[in-house]
């Protein structure tokens, strides 16, 4: 079978640093060949060669092959980030389309085409909604439909699976299977051994930018873990709530008015405990979080911060508040400016919020930035830079600069290897048993959720229900 797309001894350099070094690749029409490794291994950088994507100021050698311009199509985590939030999914579906001419006929049967091969359900209700109505799993097949549309042989997912509950990732799983059958090469970027194996042909592993191992991933692949944390831990005494939430009913705007996205929901979290908000794509997971952090304003009922309701909005809560109640993103790459390097941006916080000089401030944030296993010289850099797993652990490390007394952690496990995840997960329940630390965290890990919280909230279409 003959290669759609190839590297052959990729060496990628930033400010002296190596990301990738003689890393070749083959992607075959009809495979699904996977990249694998730990967070900072160079699977981005690799996989966003064949776009002929590159950090700022990055040297480059050796060969890239690709079938020509637009021939490869890119899929990232957090498909928002190339999606038009003014256009509704179907508008920008259609002018896509409409690049290779043809009817309105045409145009239209080819979009609806390229929604099938994506596994999109409910298609006609989705293309009528702009990309911040849509669940994550929707925007990913979404953003698979405007790669096949572009005419693309190649299609390089990042992390495809993140993020995602159970039944979501199956379809995004069964989306890319049948892309693979139209004999498009797919390049999977993924930490997630499970859908490794489900769909790769050939895995590929990374480790320091260097190839490791190749094969089939039965035989490369080590066997799936289960997070581990040190020691037992005390079921925790009674004690008043650090944080509560009251009879909330959040709305988001659409082009029709408001809908209700959040109803009723109470619930509260004492110092020193770990709540897990779980639930299916869309079920309101994210709009909970936001509302406790201030990130969203719109809702009836009360957020109350020891007792005391705190205001609705950012703007409105004072320093001590905003410092009280951090947050930390699923998507760390939309949380920096990638204009500054990563080091300054998280001593930041301790200036704003705590009033620290820059010089307590900096020291603060390379102790904490090292002490989630990020050294000195790479946080130096700017975020384009750093890998997504890096990327998640700098997020975390700002908002812990707050010293906050509620920290929101909004899937800050689903884009890091195994290894990462354990020490993040221990770096936590640190924080919580010494420091008293209220953890809201939300997350599609099962797993995770049973090893680090003390009670597990669920929700769905914004509703409490009872937890299995």
């Amino acid at each position: 079978m003959n290669p759609v797309a190839e590297l052959k001894g990729l060496r990628v350099e930033v400010a002296g640093s190596t990301l990738v070094d003689g890393v070749s690749l083959t992607a075959r029409a009809g495979r699904i060949t996977a990249l694998v490794g730990p967070s900072g291994s160079g699977k981005s950088t690799t996989g966003r060669a064949l776009l002929g994507e590159f950090p700022a100021g990055a040297r480059i050698d050796g060969r890239i092959s690709t079938p020509g311009p637009g021939s490869v199509g890119y899929v990232p985590q957090h498909p928002a980030a190339v999606l038009n939030p003014a256009r509704r999914a179907g508008a920008l579906l259609r002018d896509i389309a409409a690049l290779r001419g043809g009817t309105r006929r045409e145009i239209r049967d080819r979009v609806e085409h390229a929604l099938r091969l994506a596994r999109l359900p409910d298609p006609e209700t989705v293309l009528r909604r702009y990309p911040h109505q849509l669940s994550g799993g929707q925007q990913q097949r979404v953003v698979i439909a405007q790669a096949l549309l572009l005419g693309a042989e190649v299609i390089v997912a990042d992390e495809p699976t993140t993020g995602q509950d159970p039944v979501t990732k199956q379809g995004i799983v069964e989306a890319l299977a049948g892309v693979a059958r139209q004999g498009i090469a797919v390049v999977l970027l993924s930490h997630d051994g499970d859908v490794v194996r489900r769909l790769a042909d050939d895995v590929v592993v990374l480790r320091a930018g260097r190839v490791v191992d190749r094969g089939p991933a039965d035989e490369v692949l080590p066997a799936p873990a289960r997070p581990v944390l040190p020691g037992p831990r005390a079921a925790p005494r009674p004690a008043a709530a650090r944080i509560a939430v009251q009879e909330v009913t959040a709305r988001h705007r659409t082009a029709h008015g408001t809908v209700a996205v959040l109803h009723g929901v109470t619930l509260s979290v004492a110092p020193g405990e770990c709540l897990a908000v779980t639930g299916r794509s869309g079920s309101g997971k994210t709009t909970l979080g936001r509302c406790l952090s201030g990130l969203h304003s719109a809702y009836d009922g009360a957020v109350l911060l020891d007792g005391v309701p705190l205001r609705r909005g950012l703007r409105a809560r004072t320093r001590a508040e905003l410092a009280a109640v951090q947050y930390v993103f699923q998507d760390p790459k939309a949380a920096f400016d990638e204009h500054r390097p990563v080091l300054d941006q998280v001593g930041r916080t301790a200036v704003r919020l705590r009033g620290a000089d820059r010089d307590t401030a900096r020291r603060a944030a390379v102790r904490t930035l090292g002490e989630l296993g990020l050294a000195e010289d790479l946080t130096l850099r700017r975020p384009g830079a750093l890998s997504g797993g890096e990327l998640q652990r700098a997020a975390l490390a700002r908002a812990l600069l707050a010293a906050p007394a509620v920290l929101v952690c909004d899937e800050v496990t689903s884009g890091l290897d195994a290894a990462t995840r354990d020490a993040i997960l221990a770096h936590l329940a640190g924080l919580r048993d010494r420091d008293g630390l209220s953890l809201v965290f939300i997350t599609h890990d099962r797993a995770a959720a049973e090893a680090l919280a003390d009670r597990t909230a669920v929700l769905d279409a914004g509703r409490l229900v009872p937890s299995r």
